[in-house]
Formats: C-alpha cells, sequence, structure tokens
C-alpha cells in the first residue's frame, strides 16, 4: 500500500471515530436539553461514519488488488458514498420540516454549542487533508466522502447558530430554516456523485 493510500486509510479511520464519539455526545446533550436539533446531529454523525467505513473498505489491501479490481471498488465505493448524501439530506429535510411544523423549541445548551464549535474546527481540517489526498491519488470517492466531510461543517455551523439564536434571541426557527438550506445541497452533491459518467480511478493498484 502506497503511503497517499496509507493517508487515505488513517483519514477515514479517524473520521469513524471522531463521528461516532460526536454522535454519542451530541445524543446524550440532546436528550438532556430535550432538544431534537442535538439528536438530529448525533443521528448525523453515524451516518457520517457510514461514508468513513465505505473508504476503509475502500482503501484496505489495496496492493493486493488488480487494477481492474481496484477500478471496479473505486466505482462501487463513489456509488455508496453517493448514496450517503441523500440518506443525510433525507434526515435533515426531515427533521427540519417537521420541527417548523410542530414548533418544538430546545432548550439552551451550553454542552451542545462546544459540540458545535468543535467541530467546526475538526472537519474543515480533515476536509483539507481528504482534498488534497484524494487529488494525489485520483480517487473520486475520496473526492465524495471530502465533500460529505465539508457538509457536516455546515451542519455543525447550522447547529452553532441555531443553539446561539435560540438561546441568546429566542429565535428557533433559524436551526430548521438553515437545515432545509444544507438538505438541498446534499441532494444536489449525491445526485452528481451518482450521475457522474467517468469515475476516476486510482493509477494503479498502489496508486503510483
Amino acid at each position: 500500500m502506497s503511503d497517499l493510500h496509507k493517508r487515505a486509510l488513517v483519514l477515514s479511520r479517524v473520521t469513524v471515530g471522531y463521528n461516532i464519539l460526536e454522535g454519542v455526545v451530541s445524543i446524550a446533550a440532546g436528550v438532556m436539553a430535550g432538544s431534537i436539533a442535538l439528536v438530529g446531529f448525533g443521528l448525523d454523525s453515524f451516518v457520517e461514519s457510514l461514508s468513513g467505513l465505505i473508504m476503509v473498505w475502500r482503501f484496505t489491501g489495496a496492493r493486493e488488488r488488480s487494477e481492474e479490481d481496484e477500478e471496479r471498488r473505486e466505482r462501487k465505493a463513489a456509488k455508496l458514498v453517493g448514496w450517503t448524501f441523500f440518506l443525510l439530506g433525507a434526515y435533515v429535510a426531515y427533521e427540519s420540516v417537521h420541527k417548523l411544523w410542530t414548533g418544538e423549541h430546545p432548550e439552551p445548551s451550553i454542552l451542545g454549542i462546544v459540540i458545535a464549535i468543535v467541530s467546526l474546527f475538526t472537519m474543515p481540517t480533515l476536509w483539507w487533508l481528504k482534498v488534497k489526498t484524494a487529488k494525489a491519488i485520483g480517487s473520486r470517492s475520496f473526492q465524495a466522502d471530502a465533500k460529505q466531510t465539508m457538509a457536516c461543517t455546515m451542519l455543525s455551523a447550522a447547529l452553532l447558530v441555531g443553539l446561539g439564536l435560540n438561546a441568546w434571541a429566542g429565535l428557533w426557527q433559524a436551526d430548521p430554516a438553515i437545515g432545509l438550506v444544507i438538505a438541498i445541497f446534499l441532494f444536489r452533491e449525491g445526485y452528481e456523485t451518482l450521475h457522474e459518467e467517468k469515475l476516476c480511478s486510482c493509477c494503479g493498484p498502489c496508486g503510483d
């Protein structure tokens, strides 16, 4: 396995580990505060971890596979990542509409605000490293995974705005409204990933 493939594998594992931890803490904070936004954000983190798990599967054992097998795996991985955009977008859209319709007000949550801030520092760093690595190895699926990481950054920003405005201005509608915008972005990215005519594969089994 080349150094670039090892880096992609490490980044994928870090993404999975961080999102699982983020999901557990967010759901716990959401239950304590009665916050649908926080619980939804935590569940979203688990969906995000699926993309990372797909990438772990994608880059494990790259050296042992033929170039043809590597290309087939690349195409399948890109499609799987594309579907996670739709899964995430559908969930965000549902939660946003439900929250606007029912008018449920989450309680202020300092822990939730801290989680959002930490994510806003962590996710852009992971995104930048993933984009550089994806371009270096020519991996369309890892580029799609990087977009998923950026989407998580946007969700973190939306959560921070929503929790902040709810805590300090009582404007609870801000969070679900931003959520709908993000859902549209996710659907678009999922469509583009699934309908890409030519998926770029690594130059060889080792990406050299």
